[in-house]
């Protein structure tokens, strides 16, 4: 089981930056691929990036490749997501989520991951 929580949503500018992060509970989070994801309003849950157990494979929708970077810190049972250079398109509600399940050709899916956290928002404008 794990909890998570994420934390670092705000209301920016377009061109600012924003490190979200999310902290899970228990002693298996180093065990999870984490993911991020989010939700504007009106549409479907979209993926934004995972990365691996290790912190070594990372994976990004194209929408974000090049502005976004996820980490995480697996001493502190944390993930980041470091969002830079936002613009309004990046409004939404983001959620980070673990799964165990999941492989690189089906990480993107958001019905591979079990555990989710509440969301935070980001909205930003123009």
């Amino acid at each position: 089981q794990v909890q998570l929580v994420e934390s670092g949503g705000g209301s920016v500018q377009a061109g600012d930056s924003l490190r979200l992060s999310c902290a899970a509970s228990g002693r298996t989070f180093s065990s999870y691929i984490m993911g991020w994801f989010r939700q504007a309003p009106g549409k479907e849950r979209e993926f934004v990036a995972a990365v691996s157990q290790n912190n070594v494979n990372k994976y990004y929708a194209d929408s974000v490749k090049g502005r976004f970077t996820i980490s995480r810190d697996n001493a502190k049972n944390t993930v980041y997501l470091q969002m830079n250079s936002l613009t309004p398109e990046d409004t939404a509600v983001y959620y980070c989520a673990a799964t165990a399940r999941a492989y690189y050709n089906n990480i993107r899916r958001d019905d591979m991951y079990d555990y989710w956290g509440q969301g935070t928002q980001v909205t930003v404008s123009s």
